[in-house]
């Protein structure tokens, strides 16, 4: 991944973190920076699926597709953004 590909995403997942936590962002074990950032990626969709509620469930939805939409279908964080919207959609069935 080159520099500038890597900065963006880091911009993007602080941003959204920030937004939604409101929390300090997570200190990350030292290592490759590519690999820093994907298990970033990975917490920040994990965290926003634990905060859906039916009520938010398409929001954290929309907002986490901002994330990946533009990824190739084996990158590790679109997948994990793929099984969140499945169990967010049931989500919104039960809800609604």
């Amino acid at each position: 991944m080159d520099s500038i590909t890597l900065r963006n995403r880091l911009l993007v997942a602080t941003a959204m973190w920030k937004d939604a936590t409101g929390e300090p962002l997570p200190r990350l074990a030292p290592g490759d920076p590519a690999e820093q950032l994907q298990t970033f990626e990975l917490q920040l969709v994990d965290r926003l699926w634990e905060m859906a509620t039916p009520e938010n469930a398409r929001e954290v939805a929309d907002r986490t597709w901002d994330l990946v939409y533009d990824r190739p279908e084996d990158d590790p964080t679109k997948r994990r953004v793929v099984e969140c919207h499945e169990a967010l959609a049931r989500m919104t069935q039960l809800h609604d």
